[in-house]
């Protein structure tokens, strides 16, 4: 590395944010960059450790030692080309990846990690900023046609490279803008969606075609799209969420959360009500809100919440409350489960763990509060954890607004899974390996969420980058492109 006891000499400074007062009356980013001489401080602190176990943490396989080597040197330019050799879009995930290769760092022994996401992000926005990420558009054409169905993470990544190798991909996006679970699932204080746009129009320039406000299964059938198309590409989401079975579900005020964060993304864009809301407003305006799920989702409704105006905000995990600081020694280099805080719940809302929701109750078809209990989870005979309700822990939450964030058992089975008649896995996701992203069914692949369940953005990077060069291969024998 470039300076070998950087680690020991600077200490770790990553970006700041705006305060809350002043970033919740807005929903722009306020994420503030690091001083560009500083990056290079943050960067020289990444150590000659011999093994990057960072590289086991980060899915799309980022070449992390080195491309932090560069911007010490201060070799931008190199530092971008390295980036964008593993990762499409380092600019989405410079900005919501949850960064395990931070995780995964040898410094995180002692909490101190390299601030990788930071650097990251830093080397592809001055990429943009300096001009230096041009359309790379193919020299010659295979003539082979693939259609891409969804235009989330993995559908982005994989209709990029089959572009980059010549062939003529076409993504198709039931939404009525391209982005998917970027566009409409992350809310924009988090990510601006001209950062989607950007690499719209750097895709398009590169050759891909993009059909939104089409639905694959619904407008035209998956077998007239292989007449007319050599491959197609299953690229959307786990969309269908894990609702809540319980008594008063049906009442007023109680949707999943993905219906609320979409309405306030497309407000956002410029929507008007009846586009944004076409079913009825869902607003925490002046409202109790309680968000049930503890994960990325329900943090996001927090955010959006506070952001609309909610009166209270309450998160309920039914998982117990992990440990503040994880034990080292048994989770690292391993993603650990420890307390971790978001930014939004940093902005006002109170956690309660190890609750399960037992009713909802309501007046005149609208809930007013949540009837819940509190759990034990104990270790059974076998080992394994078990749930048991506290007897007498019975109590009652106000709630005029009930967001369900339980995460998504796997994708919707109407649509284009139907029409395509693929075979689904155990867990109801579509029934593809990692080796050659292939279905059941003759030149129809799968990548992304559909096929591994919900994940993160990174991961469908890289499904979508894997499965490009499995079908690459597939049409012309061999690839060039990277696994």
């Amino acid at each position: 590395m470039g300076k070998p006891t950087g680690f020991l000499e600077i200490e770790r400074h990553d970006r700041t944010y705006d305060k809350v007062g002043s970033r919740l009356k807005t929903w722009k980013e306020f994420v503030q960059p690091l001083p560009q001489p500083e990056v290079g401080r943050q960067a020289a602190r990444c150590m000659d450790c011999g093994i990057p176990f960072c590289h086991q943490g980060c899915p799309v396989n980022n070449q992390i030692p080195d491309f932090n080597n560069l911007v010490y040197r201060d070799q931008w330019r190199q530092a971008l080309d390295n980036l964008q050799s593993t990762n499409n879009f380092p600019e989405f995930t410079g900005r919501v990846c949850p960064a395990p290769c931070e995780a995964s760092c040898t410094l995180n022994i002692d909490d101190n990690p390299v601030t990788i996401k930071t650097i990251e992000c830093q080397i592809v926005d001055r990429g943009w900023e300096e001009g230096w990420i041009p359309p790379q558009m193919s020299p010659r054409g295979t003539g082979k046609r693939i259609a891409v169905v969804g235009s989330g993470p993995a559908g982005l990544a994989c209709a990029q490279q089959l572009a980059r190798a010549g062939h003529a991909p076409t993504v198709f996006e039931k939404s009525d803008r391209i982005g998917g679970l970027l566009r409409y699932g992350i809310p924009d204080f988090k990510m601006e969606k001209h950062l989607i746009d950007r690499r719209v129009r750097q895709m398009e320039a590169e050759g891909v075609i993009f059909r939104a406000g089409f639905e694959v299964g619904v407008h035209v059938s998956v077998q007239r799209l292989l007449d007319d198309y050599d491959v197609l590409v299953m690229a959307g989401g786990a969309e269908a969420p894990r609702d809540l079975e319980v008594p008063g579900r049906e009442l007023d005020g109680v949707h999943y959360a993905m219906d609320f964060l979409t309405q306030q993304n497309k407000r956002n864009a410029g929507d008007g009500e009846a586009i944004a809301a076409p079913t009825g407003t869902i607003s925490a305006a002046g409202k109790h809100v309680v968000v049930i799920g503890g994960g990325d989702t329900g943090s996001d409704c927090i955010g959006t919440s506070n952001r609309q105006g909610a009166a209270s905000i309450t998160q309920l995990e039914i998982m117990p409350q992990p440990p503040e600081r994880e034990n080292k020694a048994l989770t690292w280099p391993d993603w650990p489960l420890k307390l971790r805080t978001s930014s939004s719940q940093e902005e006002g809302c109170e956690r309660d763990f190890a609750v399960a929701t037992k009713r909802a109750v309501g007046k005149d078809g609208r809930i007013t509060a949540l009837e819940c209990v509190r759990l034990d989870w104990v270790a059974g005979p076998d080992g394994r954890m078990q749930i048991r309700e506290v007897e007498g822990s019975n109590f009652e939450l106000q709630a005029d607004l009930v967001l369900l964030a339980m995460g998504f058992t796997g994708p919707r089975t109407t649509g284009v899974v139907e029409s395509g008649g693929v075979e689904l896995d155990p867990r109801g996701n579509v029934a593809a390996n990692v080796a050659n992203y292939q279905t059941s069914v003759r030149n129809i692949f799968a990548c992304g969420d559909m096929r591994r369940g919900q994940s993160l953005v990174v991961w469908a990077i890289r499904e979508g980058r894997q499965c490009a060069r499995a079908v690459d291969e597939a049409l012309m024998g061999a690839s060039k492109l990277p696994r």
